[in-house]
């Protein structure tokens, strides 16, 4: 059985200082939801949000693609706001992108999906939440 280990707050903060561009897996574009509110709050920060979600075609003011795979450009983080279940999935997807990092946000947990990320040599940070991480900083 995997331990989930998240990075050091050190490292985190490196990671959010280090960063500029943040794809964001289920973003939705209702302003009620917490990936919207989350990743707002970050583009407001100064990140590039890139919207990954095949049910819209632009959140906060940024062109959605369907899936990671349709990312043109870099990305420095993959945060995930779809439930645990799905997660291994995204993760396979993401072990194919040039990401350096790999986030889920609070309660979004799985092993199969952190096994998966470590082993393509990402960093993994797990039910943890973004916004609130980068205030701390």
């Amino acid at each position: 059985m995997t331990t989930i280990t998240n990075p050091s707050q050190e490292e985190i903060k490196n990671i959010l200082t280090d960063a500029k561009w943040i794809a964001v897996v289920g973003l939705s574009d209702d302003p009620y939801r917490t990936s919207y509110s989350v990743s707002q709050a970050m583009q407001d920060a100064g990140y590039k949000i890139i919207p990954v979600n095949p049910k819209v075609d632009e959140v906060l003011g940024e062109k959605a693609v369907p899936s990671l795979s349709h990312v043109e450009g870099p990305i420095d983080i993959i945060n995930v706001f779809r439930r645990s279940e799905f997660v291994p999935e995204i993760a396979q997807e993401a072990a194919d992108t040039d990401a350096k990092v790999f986030w889920t946000q609070l309660g979004v947990v799985s092993e199969e999906g952190y096994e998966t990320i470590k082993e393509s040599g990402k960093t993994v940070v797990m039910d943890r939440c973004i916004k609130v991480e980068h205030s701390r900083m």
